[in-house]
């Protein structure tokens, strides 16, 4: 199964470098940034399971980064860091959306526990099935059927997959999927995805009539009903 995927917004470079090391340690997958513009880039291009992000940062705050990133109907739960301890600020960052506040400073064991429960909530209007067509996706158990049938997928075809499915009828460029399936400091060659693709086309299309997965020339990949 694939590592948990955690995005952390944090401005202080210690603190940003230290949480980085810390949870990878804990055998999460960390992507790693300075603002909350940064964090809206980095969310348009990968999928993540969570989100650790400071209120106080340069270029645009975390909490309007929240509002921005719910105006946008993405659910991923948050959590948001902050020095400010008033009842109001907590209302605040809520009403925006959060999922839980912690006040700086905190014990790294209490963060890790915040985390663990926010993986436990399902996000309130997502659902845990995709479909595309005759095809289902099924996120909490990772299976996959088609007409169905049961079909077997290792855990990077499942990610590149359901992300995919998540962004049904939208051309997907390799490099957007490279970058969902790999930590952005990966470096592999850009055949990967094209590699993956092969194997996807050859568990979920052979063998039936309509094609769900379509190359867009010079473009990239979209999964979509047949024609």
């Amino acid at each position: 199964m694939n590592k948990v995927r955690i995005l952390l917004a944090e401005d202080e470079k210690d603190l940003n470098r230290l949480l980085t090391r810390r949870l990878r340690e804990e055998n999460y997958s960390v992507d790693a940034c300075f603002n909350g513009q940064e964090a809206l880039e980095y969310m348009e291009g990968a999928q993540y399971d969570a989100v650790i992000m400071d209120i106080m940062m340069p270029k645009m705050s975390g909490l309007e980064a929240l509002k921005r990133l719910r105006a946008r109907k993405n659910y991923v739960p948050v959590l948001l860091l902050t020095a400010m301890d008033s009842v109001e600020d907590r209302v605040n960052g809520l009403d925006a959306g959060a999922d839980d506040y912690l006040v700086k400073p905190f014990a790294f064991e209490e963060l890790m526990a915040r985390i663990r429960v926010m993986l436990r909530k399902p996000a309130s209007v997502q659902s845990n099935v995709y479909s595309v067509g005759d095809l289902d996706v099924h996120v909490d158990t990772m299976k996959v059927f088609r007409g169905g049938q049961e079909i077997n997928l290792s855990g990077k075809e499942f990610a590149l997959l359901r992300y995919m499915v998540q962004n049904k009828g939208i051309v997907l460029s390799r490099e957007r999927l490279e970058q969902h399936i790999w930590n952005y400091d990966y470096s592999g060659g850009s055949n990967v995805i094209d590699v993956y693709i092969r194997y996807l086309r050859k568990k979920i299309d052979q063998g039936f009539d309509k094609k769900l997965i379509h190359t867009i020339r010079g473009a990239g990949y979209v999964i979509k009903e047949g024609e």
